[in-house]
């Protein structure tokens, strides 16, 4: 196995254990930490979205980090920031720190998660670079079927705090060394004169097609992550148990790496602008049926499951659709700008899907605005 083959296999590690401990564990100890501390759900959801706002926000500095330094000193970087992260959650005694813990993570996770994987492996393997891509979506889906469970675990025998320290030290002994000695692969640094600007990088990013692409992938994004990640008040509204909502919502993670194996036959037949339009505009449709559908609920769950399938190709999307457009120069930087706005809007779905029902009177109308929302982006990433 050559560099490239062992950095790829370090990033599937790394990817799904840096996912599993720095995001899918805090909803498997949200009620733990609201019942031991006494703060409200929605103060202690509130320090979890910061930190994936400030991921957003770094972003844009860590695509440039990644174009002139390489992926190992920026992920590694990220993996001790991720792990003085967690540690800062686990010993927050108030409020506060917990907010500027769950900040530092957010840090973390700017170096660790997608992006910068999606910009070393487009480094790494240029044209080549679509399975590698999908292989590592497709690891790193399975990180809450692994870390899900693994947290329930244990805070079953520890603390909340406990359970935030362990997962830090698997985060630190797992990630650490991996993105310090197996990511060593010859990368190109993108030389910029001192005083000069990327010219290439700037245009790109101030282009109203670039601009325009990156809006529809956000909106897009907040409606399919919004909708399946809300199906469980759907399915209730629906007089589903909560049992069988639960069974649909893990149903959910299925069809997106189902979805993401489809994604590279679908490359081979697609042009880059049909492709993002369609899984948009599909995924779009879908929801809004999902909205519709009176039931049975078991037909309800498969349309949701099969929407989930275009939220797993639309991971896919955010990593190639930069290099399939504009080519690979500055990629770290352009990427880490196109990124953010999803990086926000995937933040802020959990919420905001629950928001967007409240005023709508109803998850079944919810999910129609909702799926309106992702089928208007794809309309509109078409024409761009």
């Amino acid at each position: 196995m050559d560099a490239r083959g062992r950095g790829l296999v370090a990033l599937c590690v790394t990817e799904i254990t840096s996912w599993g401990t720095l995001y899918y564990a805090f909803p498997v100890l949200l009620g733990p930490i609201v019942a031991d501390t006494g703060w409200s759900s929605t103060a202690t959801v509130g320090a979890f979205s910061l930190g994936a706002i400030v991921s957003a926000l770094a972003g844009v500095v860590v695509g440039r980090l990644l174009d002139r330094i390489g992926p190992r000193p920026v992920m590694t970087t990220g993996s001790a920031l991720g792990v003085l992260g967690l540690v800062g959650v686990a010993s927050a005694p108030g409020p506060g720190w917990f907010y500027l813990a769950w900040a530092v993570t957010g840090l973390g996770q700017a170096a660790t998660f997608y992006p910068p994987a999606f910009a070393a492996i487009t480094g790494w393997f240029g044209a080549d670079r679509l399975r590698p891509l999908t292989t590592v979506t497709l690891v790193a889906g399975f990180a809450s079927t692994v870390f899900a469970p693994l947290t329930a675990a244990l805070v079953g025998f520890l603390t909340w705090r406990d359970s935030y320290l362990v997962l830090a030290l698997v985060l630190a002994v797992v990630t650490l060394p991996l993105h310090a000695l197996a990511l060593r692969v010859p990368w190109t640094p993108v030389r910029v004169r001192p005083g000069a600007v990327d010219d290439t990088a700037r245009a790109v990013i101030r282009s109203p097609r670039f601009v325009g692409l990156a809006a529809a992938l956000a909106l897009a994004g907040f409606g399919l992550y919004s909708a399946t990640i809300n199906l469980v008040g759907l399915l209730e509204a629906r007089g589903a148990s909560l049992g069988l909502a639960s069974v649909g919502l893990g149903l959910i993670g299925a069809g997106q790496v189902g979805g993401r194996l489809l994604y590279a036959p679908l490359a081979r037949r697609t042009s880059p602008a049909v492709r993002v339009a369609a899984v948009l505009a599909v995924g779009g449709a879908l929801v809004v049926l999902v909205g519709v559908l009176p039931g049975p609920p078991g037909l309800v769950i498969a349309v949701a499951v099969l929407a989930g399938a275009c939220r797993g190709m639309h991971t896919l999307l955010q990593a190639s659709v930069v290099a399939d457009r504009w080519g690979t120069a500055s990629f770290g930087r352009v990427n880490g700008v196109f990124t953010a706005p999803t990086t926000v809007a995937v933040a802020l779905a959990p919420a905001g899907g629950v928001l967007v029902a409240e005023l709508v009177g109803g998850f079944p109308t919810g999910y129609v605005v909702l799926g309106g929302v992702a089928l208007v982006a794809g309309l509109a990433a078409l024409r761009l």
